[in-house]
Formats: structure tokens, sequence, C-alpha cells
């Protein structure tokens, strides 16, 4: 072995096993040729490798499974429809504001056309889903962000589409439940983004007062505003496991203390052995583990009242 050799980093490589192991052998040596091996092209879409494990699986085994690895639990990202279909009962959601979108309030140089880029690519019109309907037969209002639409960023659409919602659960006397996932507040829209945080935080003041109950689910990732503010100010907080969450991320406050940081910092796990987080739930009991908590909370005589 050569002094290169014995530093040159290896690199791993994820292999897909042939039906088919026969190959050609060429000329009198027997020697393989690369271009004999049987090939097998592989449909785009019909598998996905694991960002954790590198484990490969089948994208429909995989969706069987909520979109968890099979071989380590690995939580993949949910866009905001696959969350509500797979939390809302028989997947059924009344959707508030759905036609709100962004004007580009500041004139920022390129936002039309990264926000539009980001409609076309999504399908929606910001970067949160918002409206009502059942989980375990209780009524709710839901607020889901998707990280795929710009990041997640909290806007001024994002800020007053959750503020919109925390006003129909207190008009209803519904609960509220909030799937966050964020990058923090968009930078595009500049000092109107980071007025969204008072806004939501303010609503959610009043909707306290009057005894609502609010549980907030912090998927990954969630940083910035949107955990500086309405992420972290649920009666219940839970997380996914594994979700990274916090206001700003492990580089820049290991370059701002310098100090080396624990390798699970910011994680749920980390995060809920410090008393940041209620709960850690796996995504498959996700679902229940709400329906119980709003079992508790929620007098069975209100949903004959409409509550």
């Amino acid at each position: 072995m050569s002094f290169i050799d014995l530093f040159q980093k290896k690199r791993k490589y994820a292999t897909i096993p042939s039906a088919d192991r026969s190959v050609t052998r060429a000329g009198d040596g027997g020697e393989l040729l690369p271009e004999d091996k049987p090939k097998r092209e592989i449909p785009e879409g019909l598998m996905n490798k694991c960002p954790k494990c590198a484990a490969i699986q089948f994208t429909k085994e995989l969706d069987k499974n909520l979109k968890v690895c099979t071989s380590c639990g690995y939580h993949f990202k949910l866009s905001a429809v696959e969350r509500i279909q797979m939390v809302m009962d028989e997947g059924r959601f009344f959707e508030y504001d759905a036609e709100m979108s962004s004007e580009d309030p500041l004139e920022f140089p390129d936002y039309v056309g990264k926000y539009r880029k980001a409609v076309d690519a999504t399908g929606m019109n910001d970067a949160v889903i918002t409206g009502e309907g059942t989980i375990g037969g209780f009524p709710v209002v839901v607020a889901v962000m998707s990280f795929d639409f710009m990041g997640g960023s909290l806007g001024s659409v994002v800020g007053e589409k959750i503020t919109n919602a925390i006003e129909h659960a207190m008009q209803k006397q519904y609960p509220l439940i909030i799937f966050s996932t964020s990058g923090g507040a968009r930078m595009q829209e500049s000092i109107l983004s980071l007025m969204q945080m008072a806004k939501t935080s303010a609503a959610l003041a009043q909707f306290n007062e009057q005894g609502g109950l609010y549980v907030s689910v912090i998927t990954d990732p969630t940083f910035g505003g949107v955990s500086a503010s309405f992420a972290m100010l649920g009666d219940y907080i839970i997380s996914e496991p594994g979700a990274a969450f916090g206001f700003t991320g492990k580089r820049v406050i290991e370059q701002t203390i310098r100090q080396k940081l624990p390798d699970n910092f910011q994680t749920a796990e980390f995060n809920l052995s410090h008393g940041q987080v209620d709960m850690v739930v796996m995504r498959k009991e996700m679902k229940n583990t709400l329906t119980r908590l709003l079992d508790l909370h929620v007098v069975k005589g209100d949903l004959a009242n409409g509550r």
C-alpha cells in the first residue's frame, strides 16, 4: 500500500444486488469486463436512500411505514399535505385562507421569482396550510408548515394564516395544533417577517387567557423566529425523534462561545433531557398521542354543543 493510499478516504457505495449473478468472461484470461456486467435500470423514484444509515428501501414500503426508515428509525421530512393525510381522520380537512399569497411588500430583488418557483414546486401558496378537521373524533384547528416551501420560512402570509387559525380556534373553542418546521424568518420580508413573531405570540396569549388548549408539534428542522415564537409556546410541546430545533444552529453557537457542543445537541432527545419538550413521539404514534391529549382536555358534552 502506497503512502497516498494509506491516507486516502474511502468512499461509501450502496449496492443493489442483481437477480442474475452470471457475468460474461472475456478471452482466455477470464477477466471481467465492466461493459459485460449485467446492468439494471432503476426507474426514478422507485427507491430511497436513508440519509442517516444509507439503507436503500422501496418507496412504496417507506410510504407504508409513514416515511420512517425501517432500518434505523430516521424520520424523513413530510410535506404539509402528507402530514394532514396521516393525522386527520380519513385525511379530511377544511382549509382556511387557501388563496392567500405574498405580494413582495419590500420589492426585494428576485423574491417574486423564487416565490413563484416554490409555488410551482410544492403546489402551495406559502409555507403553511391551516384549517380544521377532526383527530380521533375531536374537532381541532390545525396549522401545518412545510419545509420544502422556501425552507418553511416565516413571512407575512405564514404569520397571518397562523394568526387567523388561532382566532378561528378561539371563536369555535376548538383545540389548536401547530406542526412546525422552519429555517427561520423570511429574509426577503425583513422587519415585516420579524413582526409575525409578536403577532402570533399575542394571539396565542389571548387564546391562553380563554383557556384554549394549544399543542405544539416540533418536526425536523425548526429554527429561528418560529422556534422563538409560537413553536415553543404550547401547553404541550411534542417532538418527533431526532428533530433538530433551537434558535440558531450548532456551528454558530460553537463559534460564539468557543466551546465544543455535544454531538446530539439540539436534537429532540437532548431537548427532552433538558426540559425543553414534554415528550418525543414516534410518527406512527403521533395521532394516538394527540387523541389521548384531546380526550384529557375536551369535555364530552362540548362535542354535542359543537365545541
